[in-house]
């Protein structure tokens, strides 16, 4: 597993710095303030963004992951004079991945701390939930890391806009590589809530129009240990492909347990989302399996990307992880949209960041990613490719493609997404 500053299982522990300070005061349960070292000339008071992510629980590096990224990206925006001329300022709550919680967080950070726009969320559900919160509050949303399709779809609002993929644009990247190397038999395992099901509902479509075939689902509870039950069905069922929907600490549990059972050397495996620091928590005997990535650190030929990759170590001796690039990208998107707007009113700054594409230098991806106009959903690559089981950190993945997220997404109309601004 990673510790609190993102280090993989026995990395050499830092002595104690303002960032473990931070990190342990979010895991608390204690607002942390990621604040500017100098405030404007002008005295004026800084740009709040309130984060909220899980610090704690079964997406605690995935959240920390992407705190991490965005501080980066403060630290960055406020050495080129800030947003519209006031330092940016960072303040952050821990979720646990808990939809209430996380609710009950973003109202604070609304209500009491007078942010001026709010990002973060690992779980669909709890990113979900503030989209919602954020919109009765007429407040300006990034969900950082919560994929499920409805928060730029059904439920879309005027003040989200989504970093990550769609959980659709996923499954297609995944199964085309899954059917044609592997078969079409396949065994499911789905966490229980949004991001689960709406995976799972996306990969098994495209499964019945290849004519495959659907051996069995297990749904277990987000934070399940014992998948004993489970892998003991799928076992019996012989698939070709065990398509595997856990992340964070339930992806590590469940890979180490199918280790145990002998699985990894009698079927392939796949996964819609591989992370890096879930794959760097594995031992090396249960890395297996093909996946997809949102963001790699090795894009040799990219602009930007070895400049961000140096840096970010320097700062957190770690190498950054998608999730690190979601939260730097997200808070640059403030940033660029104020500037596009000159404004940070939130229905100014939405109507600025239709259509915005961000700048190589953010971007760090092909394709130019770019926030949809229609459903305020960005464009991605989807990097898909094989677990390098004989790589070391952080080497743990070949990319074999690169997907453009525009070529995968669904329109904003086959998602249902209509778009409605306040008077």
């Amino acid at each position: 597993m990673t510790d609190s500053d993102g280090l993989p299982a026995g990395a050499a522990k830092r002595p104690i710095t303002r960032r473990s300070v931070l990190a342990s005061s979010l895991a608390a349960g204690v607002a942390a303030t990621v604040s500017p070292p100098i405030i404007s000339a002008l005295g004026e008071a800084p740009v709040k963004l309130g984060w909220i992510d899980p610090f704690t629980g079964t997406y605690a590096a995935l959240g920390t992951s992407q705190l991490n990224g965005a501080k980066m990206a403060m630290a960055e925006i406020n050495k080129k004079g800030g947003i519209l001329g006031r330092q940016l300022q960072i303040i952050a709550e821990d979720s646990a991945a808990n939809v209430g919680q996380a609710t009950e967080k973003l109202n604070k950070l609304v209500d009491q701390d007078k942010v001026d726009f709010t990002a973060g969320g690992v779980s669909s559900a709890e990113a979900a939930a503030m989209s919602h919160a954020a919109n009765l509050k007429s407040m300006l949303y990034i969900a950082v890391g919560g994929h499920v399709d409805t928060i730029t779809g059904t439920d879309c609002h005027w003040n989200t806009f989504k970093l990550c993929s769609d959980t659709w644009m996923l499954s297609e990247a995944l199964c085309a590589t899954l059917l044609k190397k592997f078969g079409k038999r396949w065994y499911f395992c789905t966490p229980d809530y949004a991001w689960g099901h709406f995976l799972y509902k996306g990969a098994s479509e495209i499964l019945a129009q290849a004519k495959g075939t659907n051996l069995g689902n297990a749904v277990l509870p987000l934070g399940a240990t014992d998948f004993t039950s489970a892998l003991i069905k799928v076992q019996q069922a012989k698939p070709d492909v065990f398509v595997v929907f856990q992340s964070g600490d339930d992806f590590v549990n469940l890979m180490k347990q199918a280790t145990q059972f002998g699985m990894t050397k009698t079927m392939a495996f796949g996964s819609p989302l591989l992370e890096l620091e879930p794959l760097a928590a594995l031992p090396v005997e249960a890395r297996t399996g093909w996946g997809v990535m949102e963001w790699w650190w090795d894009q040799p030929n990219q602009p930007h990307v070895k400049e961000f990759v140096a840096s970010y170590r320097k700062l957190y001796k770690a190498t950054p992880s998608g999730r690190s690039w979601l939260g730097y990208a997200a808070a640059h998107s403030f940033a660029l949209g104020a500037a596009r707007a000159k404004s940070i009113q939130a229905a100014k700054m939405a109507h600025a960041m239709e259509g915005m594409k961000l700048p190589p230098e953010v971007a760090l991806e092909p394709d130019g990613p770019y926030y949809r106009a229609g459903d305020h959903q960005c464009m991605i690559t989807e990097f898909v490719g094989e677990v390098n089981q004989k790589g070391k950190y952080p080497n743990l993945f070949t990319v074999s493609e690169e997907l453009g997220g525009a070529k995968l997404a669904k329109s904003p109309a086959e998602k249902g997404c209509k778009l409605s601004y306040p008077a």
